[in-house]
């Protein structure tokens, strides 16, 4: 999951369409890394690209009425009106941007993807940071010590 400084900052050759893959340049602290993207969501992207078009420059852009594209960069605290009018809309009091990052990592551990990946894909320095995003609780730890025989 991408932070709001990155997704504002991704451009149309950053997607790879057949792959779902998607190269965050520059991240934060400089780093670039790739990430991707499900199945689902890969299908709503060629739907925005639809609309969008396929000429270089921001992957996500500015929608001014009328329905006209600004192919300019967003800034990032768009991308956080956006999220806070759709919460809004949706009857969430206290929502953020990075709610997703950690449901994010919450879910990719519950579903048992080892710490490491977790932390690569988000773009942690290490995986103590990480791991704060841990939600799992006694009956995970009991279930993994059943994986061992005696």
């Amino acid at each position: 999951m991408i932070r709001r400084s990155e997704l504002v900052k991704l451009e149309l050759r950053d997607f790879e369409e057949s792959t779902g893959e998607v190269l965050v340049r520059k991240g934060k602290r400089g780093k670039s890394r790739r990430v991707y993207l499900p199945l689902e969501a890969i299908s709503y992207i060629q739907r925005w690209l639809g609309v969008r078009g396929d000429e270089e420059g921001c992957l996500f852009c500015r929608i001014h009425r009328g329905g006209h594209l600004k192919l300019g960069q967003m800034h990032s605290d768009t991308v956080w009106r956006i999220i806070q009018k759709r919460a809004k809309m949706a009857g969430i009091e206290s929502f953020s941007p990075h709610d997703f990052r950690r449901t994010f990592c919450s879910d990719l551990l519950d579903a048992g993807v080892d710490l490491v990946t977790v932390q690569k894909l988000v773009g942690h320095s290490s995986p103590t940071t990480t791991a704060k995003y841990d939600r799992r609780g006694e009956e995970t730890k009991r279930r993994a010590v059943q994986v061992l025989s005696i």
